[in-house]
């Protein structure tokens, strides 16, 4: 598959997610006259976006997939008050698994955050983010070399994102990866509710050695709208008391060591 295939397929079924999230169903012949392809290429994409999970086909079409969804997409402010003490401490027993000299990802959101505030001490490492708000910490610290890719600024999030965003990622190759996440179900994997975010997920986690989830323990049980990636795709997750000795015991028989907080 050519790069600008590959790219316009992407771009194609993220749109078809969006008007899913917004309509609550799509049907096959108006998404192949708005997008401009044939109905069997929609359907191609619908079946390619089932075995991920984000939606049920249907006769002519698909709806979407109703099961434990996690919130909606809540401005920064909003989330950074929920569960501040456990994300606070996650933040600090994150920090402990980076090393000098290392290159990372910290990716956007409210425990990443935390995770940003705890790096003062290092005397030389290379963050690349696409979140302001981690950047804007990570600048007051003079031993931490800090790149930002390009990317469309949203709001919500205060992180980049889109083609720019993603290409800026592709010129790295990094030690390790701080994930944060709106979902964490245990059969299904990580997700956001955020289809652009997810795939720029996806890009982090392809080019990152180790893969680090922060997720304080109510994203358990609960699935974003846009799938990120498998369990077998994570190394480590870092969470709080409050995850469920069966959910515990589940991650570490699957390979994934758990650090609690």
């Amino acid at each position: 598959m050519e790069n600008g295939e590959g790219k316009s397929t992407v771009s194609r079924r993220i749109k078809i997610l969006e008007s899913l999230k917004v309509h609550g169903q799509v049907n096959v012949n108006e998404l192949s006259e708005t997008l401009g392809v044939t109905g069997v290429t929609i359907r191609n994409d619908l079946a390619q976006l089932e075995k991920k999970r984000v939606l049920i086909r249907a006769r002519g079409g698909a709806i979407k997939m109703e099961q434990n969804f996690a919130e909606e997409d809540y401005p920064l402010s909003d989330k950074q008050k929920k569960h501040l003490a456990e994300k606070k401490e996650i933040g600090i027993r994150a920090a402990e698994l980076i090393d000098e000299n290392n290159t990372i990802i910290i990716d956007s959101g409210s425990t990443t955050y935390e995770l940003a505030k705890n790096l003062k001490s290092f005397n030389a490492l290379t963050v690349i983010t696409n979140a302001l708000n981690v950047a804007t910490v990570l600048a007051e610290y003079n031993n931490i070399n800090v790149i930002v890719p390009g990317g469309m600024l949203k709001k919500n999030s205060l992180s980049l994102v889109g083609i720019l965003a993603e290409r800026g990622f592709k010129d790295y190759f990094c030690d390790k990866l701080f994930l944060g996440v709106d979902g964490f179900d245990l059969d299904f994997g990580i997700s956001t509710p955020d289809p652009e975010e997810a795939h720029l997920n996806q890009i982090m986690i392809e080019i990152s050695k180790e893969v680090i989830v922060v997720a304080d323990s109510s994203k358990f049980q609960r699935r974003g709208f846009a799938f990120i990636a498998p369990l077998n795709k994570i190394s480590t997750v870092v969470t709080d008391k409050g995850i469920l000795p069966e959910s515990k015991a589940r991650l570490e028989k699957a390979g994934v060591k758990v650090i609690i907080a």
